[in-house]
């Protein structure tokens, strides 16, 4: 079974990131934009996405692995070059969606999380 976890801002992704123990299992990230009244993101690529990102995370993410979901704020805060999310060194985001092999090179942007062979092939690289 997959491991999901939800966290909304940098500064909880942040401390969140801090204290997380994978206890081995990969740690797989994604950044998204804030969800509106109607439970869908303010981004039009990340609602395309979605369907395609949890279908290959509930079929091909290993066993024991973990999904985090990281709400990187509405639309004018993600848009701020200053954004911090785009400043770090560990997420170095420039689109979203984006997820990531925490600490590892595995990584697809924009419109790749909605490709199921990409996807696909992400869950299946080992670190």
């Amino acid at each position: 079974m997959v491991h999901k976890h939800y966290v909304a801002g940098y500064d909880a992704f942040v401390a969140f990131m801090k204290d997380f123990n994978g206890n081995g299992g990969a740690i797989n990230v994604l950044f998204t934009g804030a969800k509106l009244e109607n439970g869908q993101s303010w981004c039009g690529d990340c609602v395309e996405a979605a369907p395609f990102i949890e279908t290959a995370v509930n079929t091909k993410a290993p066993e024991n692995s973990h999904f985090i979901y990281v709400d990187v704020g509405d639309r004018p805060t993600w848009k701020d070059m200053n954004n911090p999310f785009r400043k770090d060194t560990n997420t170095h985001l420039s689109v979203i969606p984006t997820m990531i092999r925490w600490k590892n090179p595995q990584r697809l942007e924009g419109e790749q999380c909605a490709k199921a062979d990409l996807l696909e092939l992400f869950f299946s690289e080992d670190d």
